[in-house]
This record gives C-alpha cells, structure tokens and sequence, in this order.
C-alpha cells in the first residue's frame, strides 16, 4: 500500500477509507450559515466527481451530508475523516482540487485549510 491509497484496514474496521462530510445546514433566524455560501453546489460536485473517478463505495470514499459543524463564520466547511481535515471552498475548483489532492492522492490541501480557531 501506498501513501495514496486509503488504509484498507481502517477500511475494514470502518466500512469506508474516508469520509467527507458537507455542513449543509440552513438557519431561518438569518444568522451565517454554510448554505449561504453555496454549501450545496459543493456537496453535489464533489459526490459527482467522487462517483466518476471510481472512488465511491465500500473501502473508499463516502461523500455525506450534515446539519451543523459549528464552524459557521468559516463557512462553507467540509471535514475529511478520519484524518479530521477542515476544508473552508469558495467554488467548484476548490472542491475539485480537494478531490484530486486530498481524497484520491492523499495529499492536504494547504491553502484551503479552515483557520484552527474559527467557529460558529
């Protein structure tokens, strides 16, 4: 196994390689919140390319929805496991670049990291 290839014993312990996670959440109050930044469109563009690069399924990746991650003011957010990466993405190159680096290859994607200390 490479540095590239998702720990297939991890794998099996926990069904999938990696997940990634899409806070999705949408507050009627008004207040920030991830889908006002396009949170959706990301979430649908990273399951599509995840799907068509053979990623997808048991073993691999799994591209999820969640409510809330309380990191709102980084918004929008996606978290990869179980390396417990915190992605902030303004547009689909950044969700394609997350997918190449990051999900497919292993490689962090520095520049798209969430500032440690931002939350809600």
């Amino acid at each position: 196994m490479n540095e590239n290839t998702p720990d297939t014993t991890l794998a099996a312990e926990s069904y999938y390689g990696r997940h990634i996670f899409f806070c999705l959440n949408e507050r009627k109050n008004g207040e920030e919140c991830c889908a006002q930044h396009k949170a959706q469109e990301g979430f649908d563009r990273c399951k599509s390319m995840v799907k068509a690069a053979g990623l997808a399924g048991p073993g691999k990746v799994r591209v999820n929805k969640a409510g809330c991650l309380d990191r709102c003011a980084a918004g929008p957010v996606a978290v990869v496991y179980p390396e417990a990466v915190w992605y902030t993405f303004v547009d689909t190159h950044d969700i394609d670049e997350i997918v190449e680096s990051h999900l497919k290859n292993g490689q962090v994607v520095e520049r798209l990291l969430t500032p440690p200390g931002v939350g809600r």
